[in-house]
């Protein structure tokens, strides 16, 4: 998965040039769409050049000879005897590598005339469309309720001229009925213009098998969240499973643009967490308070969970099911998947991004008491007023209503205040280790 992510550049260069596929920009985990039309999603972040540890350079080459099938057989067969005891090296090279490269993209976002007072991830989009935007053939997005986002996509018309705007209606200004029927129209409009683009068509079974790849890997990433995440015992050290969350994050937005092995690959994660476990191969984390960690995606400082490890603890990244994009689309013969994407839409919107404060202090509590954490870091994200003035509403709750106690760091690019986040999260530590 890592590697898919890393190669993405090659892998694109293909699709585009001698497959003649139509490449759009997706951002936030909305690729089913343009997977069902027969084009490739892609989060363009990926389409720049990375730099490769030496663990995980011979798996590229490996692929670049054998082929992706070969190489995850040969894979398959090294796990057997357990060599690939240097998995925390490579996700730790592999996360610095990608965050390395956001902040190259945030400094060209903010040297290119994006308004400063907008977040982190906001200037780091921007930036990626900037230095690639030019290899893609549109870009789709969900309009939400934040000015900011907005601002955001206003500004990449000059980059992207082909823009696909699905506009998501607050639940608030409608009844139930009348939003549904504004979103099945929003994303009927979507799909005709990538079918323009693209030249094909876009079929009820195309959109449903595509909903049961996507259901799947939610089923296999919610594995991880709640049955990994939640076990006394862990397959790796606490801070290497927090890296394999982050990487999950990143590439949820657009599957590493091929759905069918993305799910493979889950599939292949968890069963080889399973086996682990099952064979007393990692870590006892009994003792070790469980921290949920959010919002991530619009940029954090992936030092963190490195903190925390050290300090006796152990960090989750939960952002897409706090935001409900993990919940499941229906399908059945008798159903209208456009429809039923359509509700999937709304309730994200009105569970997650773009909805009220309430709604949103409520998705926490709600994926806090699941999960049964110890305590929340709360990640205020500079330029982002939308979430976070959440933070003191949803610090009441938890305290009032779960007794889980929680704090607030700052953030506004990575590695620039990490002594700072020291200083707020040790004497946390110290009071959760105590109460234990």
């Amino acid at each position: 998965m890592a590697s898919n992510f890393l190669t993405g550049r090659d892998y694109l260069r293909k699709k585009k040039f001698r497959e003649k596929k139509k490449l759009i920009s997706v951002a936030l985990g909305f690729p089913d769409l343009v997977f069902a039309v027969g084009a490739v999603p892609v989060f363009p972040i990926r389409m720049e050049t990375f730099d490769f540890s030496r663990y995980l350079t011979p798996i590229t080459s490996a692929t670049s000879v054998l082929g992706w099938d070969l190489t995850s057989k040969f894979l398959d067969f090294a796990r057997q005897f357990d060599v690939l005891k240097i998995v925390d090296k490579i996700l730790e090279d592999v996360i610095t590598s990608i965050n390395s490269k956001y902040n190259e993209m945030y400094e060209l976002g903010v040297n290119n005339g994006v308004p400063s007072e907008l977040c982190y991830g906001i200037n780091a989009l921007y930036g990626m469309h900037k230095s690639k935007g030019k290899n893609v053939d549109a870009n789709l997005n969900f309009a939400m309720r934040c000015g900011r986002w907005n601002k955001f996509y206003e500004s990449l018309k000059t980059i992207v001229p082909r823009q696909i705007l699905i506009d998501v209606p607050p639940k608030t200004s409608y009844n139930e009925n009348e939003a549904l029927k504004q979103m099945v129209d929003n994303i009927k409009t979507g799909i005709s213009e990538l079918e323009n683009i693209t030249g094909n068509f876009v079929s009820d079974n195309s959109l449903q098998k595509q909903f049961r790849i996507g259901n799947q890997v939610k089923r296999f990433y919610k594995t991880i969240l709640y049955e990994i995440g939640g076990s006394d015992f862990y397959p790796c050290n606490p801070a290497t499973f927090s890296e394999i969350l982050a990487l999950l994050t990143i590439t949820f937005q657009d599957y590493n643009s091929n759905a069918q092995r993305y799910l493979e690959n889950l599939s292949q994660l968890v069963k080889e967490m399973r086996e682990r476990i099952r064979k007393g191969i990692g870590m006892d984390v009994y003792k070790m308070p469980r921290l949920l960690f959010a919002p991530m995606y619009q940029g954090w400082e992936p030092e963190i969970h490195e903190i925390i490890y050290n300090l006796g603890g152990r960090v989750i990244y939960a952002d897409w099911d706090v935001l409900g994009f993990l919940e499941e689309i229906s399908i059945s013969n008798h159903s209208d998947p456009i429809e039923e994407y359509a509700r999937f839409l709304l309730n994200a919107s009105a569970k997650g991004i773009g909805c009220n404060d309430e709604n949103m202090t409520s998705s926490y509590l709600a994926v806090a008491e699941n999960m049964d954490i110890d305590g929340l870091i709360f990640n205020q994200v500079f330029g982002c007023p939308s979430i976070s003035k959440t933070y003191d509403k949803l610090k009441e709750k938890l305290k009032s209503e779960l007794d889980i106690p929680a704090i607030v760091i700052n953030f506004k690019k990575i590695g620039e205040n990490i002594e700072q986040v020291k200083t707020r999260v040790e004497p946390f530590m110290d009071r959760l280790k105590n109460i234990e």
